[in-house]
């Protein structure tokens, strides 16, 4: 049993924000409300100062779990989550072998279930993630797929990804999909732009992502599927995405922590640790990204987590991976760049990382209400403090947020009851 005392109750879904206590007993949210009694044989924790939100909720990352997990693995990935505030994980499928049969999904879920938070699997929509023939989805989803992505990888095959949303949309489950026509990428990770110019990098236009995403937008409408498309990065993607709602499609945009803070100009400094898949691209396509989940286009900020080894990540820009790690650094980097200059409430910024990710996929969580799960997150929303490589449970470090100061730390994150990540210190 846990009583959270003296807190800044903030639940975007109803709209509560007020100073309340938090009990919470058998995994549940038992009360919310001012002075309550202590328990006998409650543990206290003083919220004086901090907001208690609903535990955040990523509906992408990679944990590399199966087969690559040198870098990240269910385990260090769940501790990665649980330090940044997250409650609850959807990963992707592009592990070795990918996630394309019951045998490797029930392989993950079995892990999972040890985990300190909740990890979800998505599975792949192209057996292989070869883009040719579409898996079981019937069979997957019975067997727990939280639903289905070759991210990393485009569907080319038009008529074949038509087939996925008609079938998707009978079975009410999300697609997600990475929008990189090859076409139009010389060499993927880097804008192709001023600054690949001046590197030497051939670059991925933005062209690759803006006519993917209008095309299969275009999909979305005409079947009434719902698509997520990942990690938007271009003005024009989020041009084509608010067309497509404003048409009734069921669309959702994700936004990612490096897209709406960096630009290309950080691949200068940082090289291969801000070489990333959609890259970096210009101020106007970032402040466009920002509009778009101030006006609501994109609904979701996702990390993307894409851990490296540093061995990968120094081999150079031309031959590193593309990918950077963000679990821990995600709720502070939306509160320094999007909540302290004005673009979007706390409130705002919130649901982005709660509510809205719960409702795409039909989650219990997202929500700090009673009755629901004791999923929660307890931060200091003016603290300041310096990413170092200390500041990540990933096994990865490969983020060029080091060195940089944010505003906001979380203190406390709380996963059915149990307290599974405490700062230690207060800076």
């Amino acid at each position: 049993m846990l009583l959270i005392r003296n807190a800044r109750v903030l639940d975007p879904a109803s709209g509560r924000d007020e100073g309340a206590d938090i009990l919470l007993e058998g995994g549940l949210v038992r009360a919310i409300g001012r002075d309550l009694p202590v328990p006998a044989g409650a543990r206290v924790i003083d919220a004086a100062g901090l907001i208690a939100a609903p535990g955040l909720i990523d509906v992408h990352s990679h944990f590399r779990d199966p087969g690559q997990t040198y870098k990240e693995d269910i385990f260090s990935g769940a501790r990665a989550g649980a330090r940044g505030g997250y409650t609850a994980v959807i990963c992707m499928a592009n592990t070795v072998p990918p996630v394309d049969s019951p045998e490797v999904l029930a392989y993950v879920r079995g892990r999972a279930e040890k985990a300190c938070i909740r990890v979800l699997q998505a599975a792949t929509l192209t057996c292989g993630m070869a883009g040719k023939e579409l898996v079981d989805m019937e069979g997957l989803l019975a067997a727990g797929a939280a639903g289905f992505t070759d991210d990393g990888r485009p569907v080319m095959d038009e008529t074949l990804l038509r087939t996925a949303f008609e079938r998707a949309a009978k079975l009410g489950a999300v697609i997600s999909l990475h929008e990189e026509d090859p076409a139009f990428v010389a060499r993927a990770g880097v804008n192709r732009g001023a600054v690949s110019a001046a590197l030497g990098f051939p670059g991925a236009d933005r062209a690759a992502e803006d006519t993917m995403v209008a095309r299969d937008a275009r999909l979305a409408l005409q079947t009434g599927a719902r698509v997520d498309f990942q990690h938007i990065s271009s003005a024009g993607a989020v041009e084509a995405i608010r067309r497509a709602r404003a048409l009734g499609a069921d669309v959702w945009g994700e936004a990612t922590p490096h897209h709406f803070s960096l630009t290309e100009e950080a691949v200068l400094t940082h090289g291969a640790y801000a070489k990333m898949n959609p890259p970096l691209r210009t101020e106007a396509d970032r402040q466009a990204i920002i509009e778009g989940l101030r006006d609501g286009t994109l609904r979701l900020i996702a990390t993307d987590h894409a851990p490296h080894s540093k061995e990968e990540k120094d081999r150079g820009l031309f031959e590193a991976p593309s990918g950077i790690v963000g679990l821990e650094t995600a709720l502070a980097l939306a509160i320094t760049n999007l909540v302290k200059p004005g673009h979007l409430t706390m409130s705002e910024m919130l649901d982005k990382l709660t509510a809205q990710p719960a409702e795409l996929y039909g989650l219990p969580g997202g929500r700090l209400q009673e009755g629901g799960p004791a999923d929660l997150v307890l931060f200091d929303p003016e603290e300041e403090w310096a990413v170092t490589e200390e500041s990540f449970a990933s096994r990865s470090k490969n983020s060029p947020f080091i060195g940089t100061k944010l505003t906001g730390r979380v203190r406390y994150t709380v996963c059915g009851g149990e307290v599974v990540f405490e700062e230690e210190r207060h800076l």
